[in-house]
């Protein structure tokens, strides 16, 4: 029995990593194809069958060149912030819901918080370590950012948790299953993607990557391997992003198909964002977090709390 307990979450857990590497490895082409009929061109179709091994064939392009780094640079902090990086970023999948029941512990949410307020020192770490200018300032960015963004998600997520009673996302497919949370609270939903694009770095939001202000933003010095890694726990944040989109606002019935056809609109739509609008001014971007969305996140709060206060004086 211990043996079992022990062999299902180890066996779950590789399965769940390679899968979620296979997904975000066909999101970066579906990312490619889309922005390629965007811009009205083909995007990859060379290798393969239109394209389809693109990305494998990208990979062990990354992986087999040569690692080089900067003399200048702190070397272990510069080395491991990547591999941290994308260990946070497949760590946070434990919170999904699972069949078999594989980690589904009673703080999930919480623990997703922890996992993001973490997220942000990699990016610090690798914009500093790298000792280039370029990449310190958009570090700095970067951490300016998430950490905006971070206020109204956690309140977005506070409003939800007094709502709904627990901290689980189990509790989350009771509540929606006869109507989504997405038709209460439209306004916190689009509050909550945009703060899930700032929080993934992605455009209209991607400072510490502007390339046409930092060459290439806090990753400028990393190559192969390390910038792979970089890569993999963007795009795995994404995904996971438009998983808890899903599971918030779309119901969160994980066992149907349906679940993850709204999860493959949702990535679709970070692509879509990427490929219409321009890169914020940083001032609106602080404004828009600090004026915009945290006045809205706050109203919603209270009102939630003030809903369930009434409810309790009813039923006393």
């Amino acid at each position: 029995m211990f043996l079992y307990d022990f062999m299902l979450p180890l066996v779950g857990g590789v399965l769940l990593i390679i899968c979620v590497l296979v997904g975000v490895a066909f999101l970066t082409l579906l990312e490619r194809k889309v922005l390629g009929y965007i811009q009205i061109r083909k995007g990859p179709n060379k290798v393969g069958f239109v394209g389809i091994p693109q990305p494998f064939c990208d990979a062990i392009k990354l992986f087999t060149k040569e690692q080089t780094y900067p003399v200048l640079s702190n070397y272990l902090p510069y080395y491991f912030s990547p591999v941290f990086s994308l260990f946070l970023a497949l760590l946070v999948w434990m919170i999904m819901p699972y069949l078999t029941g594989m980690y589904s512990f009673n703080l999930g949410l919480l623990f997703f918080l922890c996992c993001t307020s973490l997220g942000v020192y990699t990016v610090m770490i690798a914009g500093w370590s790298s000792n280039s200018n370029y990449a310190l300032l958009g570090g700095l960015r970067g951490v300016a950012q998430t950490i905006s963004y971070e206020v109204s998600l956690a309140l977005i997520l506070l409003s939800f948790v007094f709502l709904v009673g627990g901290y689980s996302l189990f509790d989350f497919t009771k509540f929606q299953e006869y109507l989504w949370f997405l038709v209460l609270t439209f306004p916190l939903a689009l509050s909550w993607f945009a703060s899930c694009l700032a929080e993934t770095n992605r455009t209209p939001f991607d400072f510490a990557e502007g390339e046409s202000e930092l060459v290439s933003g806090f990753n400028v010095e990393y190559s192969s391997g390390g910038f792979a890694l970089i890569f993999l726990a963007e795009y795995a944040s994404i995904l996971f992003m438009s998983m808890l989109f899903s599971a918030l606002f779309l119901g969160c019935d994980v066992f149907s198909w349906g679940f993850f056809v709204k999860l493959g609109l949702i990535s679709f739509a970070f692509v879509w964002v990427r490929g219409t609008l321009p890169r914020f001014r940083y001032d609106k971007l602080m404004y828009l977090a600090w004026k915009s969305f945290l006045p809205l996140s706050l109203n919603y709060l209270i009102m939630f709390m003030g809903l369930k206060l009434a409810f309790l004086f009813l039923v006393i």
